[in-house]
């Protein structure tokens, strides 16, 4: 087996991944690996933008207390106060390394979206803020020459030893690769592609999730999935987001039959938290026996529209839908994960030297439910948060690899033996688990549903023990442990709180302030419920 040692390893290439990689580069080599291009992440499709107390009529704690609120009492203070106080500075960080916001006049524009109590959304070209983002944070990590990228490779698990992670076998081609390090952070995003609709790309398959609890990691909120309410529903047309910030421009929400419905079930209408305006479409649809609502701009300027949304538009008019004219068919998405991998502030899980940031962890922040447009934020914040943790470790720390090429052969985690799963059967599981997600684990969630689910994906259990060697066969097999956590929690906890709605709890219920954590113990995870 092939065998590399770095001072820093981090797996993923969003935001956070990027803005850790440029806090670790004065303090050694650093090696960025990527299952897809560098630019391939969720953060480059994020359109809406990215949450920050700038402007002159907000304020640090106005933020705070928003981002409390949409949390429905399980977000951790600590985390949010992080979050809001050096989110500023951050911002302007990215603003001194060339990032070009949209400015009305010389001042930056901020716009409004659901559950905001102040206009405090920045955005760049129109609706192409996580771009841009991207951008900027590849330009600055390109000026450093202790960190190169390793793209097209995939992880297929930690190297774990003494309790310590030490790096991670990397699948390169049709080779393994032992890489080494003195500090590991994951930063892979969500696990939208559990789902049949999700706005997330191809890449989101719960990689980092799944390998962390592996490993030994506890995974924390797993049952908190966010659904976005607006996503093109189109035959021929891929689950295309349409941003909340086209809502906080006065597009409107009508069903069918034309009728503006969201008045009926919350005050702030289009702009109530994404989770009731989600149920509130899935209620439409279900009412009018329609599989989709529309988004209507049509009583918007034309010239506005075209400015402020200029990639919404252009996309969908690939597929025959002129958004300045027509009424746009919208359906619910799976779009961002609330829980992950347990970390402290500074990004520690409970596994030495493994840390993570961004959507693959969870630190509390978003609690029960994500504000918008705080997840890019959140990676800004905490992606250097954790660069900083690991290059505090990484400074008293040895790498584990150095002078051990025996002992690392590689025998616990390659085998020979070719899957015994057709691949036929494997692309038949792999699309009746993300249907099965979607129905039975999806926005309004019940003990019949959950169970069903639970049953169906426990017969699929044998997926953990086949030997895999190709990017598509090991995803499927994460994504299938991602699905059995998401779904444990969810039958867990027996109350409506936030993201996650029981049809047959819609109180909050008992321990409804408490969090679910899942650890690995044998071949079974095991759960608790802690403050």
């Amino acid at each position: 087996m092939k065998k590399e040692e770095v001072d820093f390893l981090i797996i993923g290439s969003g935001v956070a991944g990027l803005r850790a990689a440029i806090e670790l580069a004065p303090y050694g080599n650093v090696l960025v690996v990527t299952k897809d291009r560098p630019a391939e992440s969720s953060t480059e499709y994020a359109q809406g933008g990215i949450a920050v107390a700038l402007s002159d009529e907000d304020e640090v704690g106005i933020h705070f207390e928003d981002t409390l609120r949409a949390g429905d009492g399980l977000c951790r203070e600590d985390a949010v106060k992080v979050l809001v106080e050096e989110g500023p500075e951050r911002i302007l960080e990215l603003i001194s390394w060339g990032a070009e916001f949209d400015k009305e006049g010389t001042k930056l524009d901020f716009t409004m979206e659901a559950a905001h109590s102040r206009k405090r959304v920045l955005h760049a070209h129109g609706d192409s803020t996580g771009k841009e983002l991207e951008r900027v944070l590849l330009n600055k990590v390109r000026s450093f020459p202790s960190v190169r990228k390793y793209p097209f490779a995939f992880t297929v698990d930690l190297i774990v030893r003494d309790g310590t992670c030490c790096g991670a076998y990397i699948l390169k081609g049709k080779e393994i690769v032992a890489l080494f390090a003195k500090a590991t952070i994951l930063a892979t995003g969500g696990a939208g592609q559990i789902f049949s609709r999700t706005t997330n790309p191809a890449v989101t398959t719960g990689d980092g999730m799944a390998i962390a609890f592996r490993a030994g990691a506890v995974l924390e909120d797993c049952e908190f999935i966010q659904f976005h309410p607006t996503v093109l529903f189109a035959p021929s047309a891929p689950q295309f987001l349409l941003s909340e910030a086209m809502r906080g421009e006065g597009a409107i929400l009508r069903d069918v039959s034309k009728k503006a419905f969201m008045r009926e079930h919350h005050p702030d209408a289009e702009l109530a938290p994404r989770d009731i305006v989600s149920r509130a479409i899935l209620s439409q649809m279900a009412a009018t026996k329609s599989s989709y609502v529309y988004l209507d701009l049509t009583h918007l300027d034309g010239a506005f529209i075209k400015k402020r949304f200029p990639r919404i538009y252009a996309t969908c008019l690939q597929y025959d839908v002129n958004i300045i004219n027509d009424l746009i068919p919208v359906c619910p998405a799976a779009h961002y994960m609330m829980g992950g991998i347990k970390t402290d502030l500074d990004g520690a899980s409970g596994l030495m030297g493994l840390f993570a940031a961004g959507e693959v962890a969870c630190t509390g922040v978003h609690g029960a439910n994500r504000l918008a447009s705080n997840s890019l934020l959140e990676g800004l914040v905490f992606g250097a948060r954790a660069g900083r943790a690991a290059a505090a470790f990484g400074s008293v720390t040895a790498r584990h690899g150095e002078g051990e090429s025996g002992r690392f052969d590689g025998k616990d985690i390659i085998r020979h033996e070719p899957a015994q799963l057709a691949l036929f059967d494997r692309e038949e599981i792999r699309h009746a688990l993300r249907k099965l997600m979607w129905k039975r684990v999806g926005i309004i969630r019940c003990d019949k549903s959950l169970s069903e689910a639970k049953d169906k994906l426990d017969k699929w259990d044998f997926i953990h023990n086949e030997i895999f060697m190709t990017r598509r066969d090991l995803e499927l097999k994460n994504m299938l442990l991602v699905a059995q956590l998401v779904t444990r929690a969810s039958l867990l906890r027996k109350g409506s709180v936030g993201a996650h709605y029981r049809s047959d709890f819609p109180d909050k219920g008992d321990n409804w302030n408490k969090h679910i954590i899942l650890k690995k113990s044998g071949h079974e995870p095991v759960h608790d419920f802690i403050q």
